[in-house]
């Protein structure tokens, strides 16, 4: 089973592509080491204040992934303090 969390981020301030890239590289890494999660920037590449990340799992335990991704989404809001979540989304392929 796939486990994918779909993150819309806001970047208040954010007036580069490089500021962008300094305040995203660090999460990104930061959440494969911390949920040893497949992370990347997804969307909105060109867009100095929005970014689309995306996180995966694979598993057999539906509840244990949705539980997962559901720590890691809760964890950005908690430790992320340069950006905030528009919207968030987790879904689970069989």
């Amino acid at each position: 089973m796939l486990a994918t969390l779909i993150v819309h981020l806001y970047l208040p301030g954010c007036h580069s592509l490089k500021e962008k890239r300094s305040r995203l590289k660090p999460l990104l890494a930061r959440l494969h080491r911390e949920f040893n999660v497949s992370v990347a920037e997804l969307d909105f590449q060109d867009a100095h204040q929005q970014a689309m990340v995306g996180c995966a799992m694979l598993g057999n335990d539906a509840a244990y992934l949705q539980s997962a991704l559901e720590t890691v989404r809760r964890w950005i809001e908690a430790h992320w303090p340069v950006g905030e979540i528009l919207d968030q989304r987790i879904e689970l392929v069989n």
